[in-house]
């Protein structure tokens, strides 16, 4: 697949996330934020699953071949990562903690990415990385804001989750078609957190917001968005993705100004600029460097 397509992949699985923040915010006070996790993953994961049976494509792949460190550490961390999350965005709102949780991915994945595939990140990578961080920070600055502690660590640990996932994931799509291992990951992921369903109320979820909320969360956000995402990444860096999601603060922040009505700065207007220009700088592509596209 080109390149450039799959960064564009990349930016389009990012706006989708870049929803999950606003979603919970517009879901009922009685559903739990891990409550609301364990419904994107069975969601999704059955989603996928549906999906790859009517396309007839084949999950029962050759066992010794598939992966099976990598999709057990996959679906640990997006296990992880769902209440990891959700509780973050309740504890430091919308904006900080999508701000937080995947602004810090990048970095952790660049040395995830190292340890792993003993990559060095690039001048440009760096570059792109630095302005786009700077940019979530502008992002966070707000008058009379105070940030939560565990909220913010929560938020940290998230963005360690995706930055893990990313980077095994890059193993896993070498071995089984995106699909059909983004259904096996997600289904997995799903069966960790049943627990969830018997700990926490889900009345919420037999309301038309609650199944509005969870159908946009498991198929939209998780389904379609983590397909496209590793798809992409059959072509692209495990660390140059990463860095290209930095389009779901953005996309949290701008959902959170203009639908939730949190307030906007000159300061945030800067961040939203940078981050926007480190994705463009990330995603072009000159004719002549396409070649030197690295696959891991």
């Amino acid at each position: 697949m080109n390149t450039s397509l799959s960064k564009i992949l990349i930016l389009c699985a990012a706006v989708l996330w870049g929803t999950t923040g606003t979603a919970q915010a517009l879901a009922s006070s009685e559903a739990h934020s891990v409550a609301i996790g364990a419904v994107r993953l069975a969601v999704g994961g059955l989603s996928l699953l549906a999906a790859c049976l009517i396309q007839k494509k084949k999950v029962d792949v050759d066992v010794r071949r598939l992966p099976i460190l990598p999709l057990t550490v996959a679906a640990a961390s997006m296990a992880a990562y769902q209440p990891l999350f959700f509780s973050a965005v309740i504890k430091t709102g919308v904006a900080v903690g999508t701000m937080v949780a995947i602004g810090s991915a990048p970095l952790l994945s660049g040395v995830l990415n190292y340890i792993v595939y003993s990559k060095k990140p690039t001048k440009k990578w760096l570059l792109a990385t630095f302005t786009g961080i700077l940019g979530c920070c502008c992002l966070l600055l707000k008058k009379d804001s105070q940030i939560d502690v565990i909220g913010l660590g929560m938020a940290i640990g998230a963005g360690a989750s995706f930055a893990c996932y990313t980077t095994v994931n890059k193993k896993i799509v070498q071995y089984v078609d995106p699909q059909v291992g983004a259904s096996l990951v997600f289904t997995t992921a799903a069966v960790l957190l049943i627990p969830c369903w018997f700990m926490y109320d889900m009345s919420w979820l037999v309301s038309l917001n609650g199944i509005g909320i969870a159908l946009h969360l498991g198929i939209l956000t998780t389904a379609l968005a983590y397909v496209l995402f590793s798809t992409a990444l059959k072509s692209v860096h495990a660390s140059t993705a990463v860095t290209l999601s930095l389009a779901e603060p953005v996309t949290a922040f701008l959902l959170g100004v203009f639908l939730l009505g949190e307030s906007l700065t000159l300061v945030n207007i800067c961040g939203a600029v940078l981050v926007f220009v480190s994705l463009a700088f990330l995603t072009y592509s000159p004719k002549s460097s396409l070649n030197q596209e690295v696959h891991i």
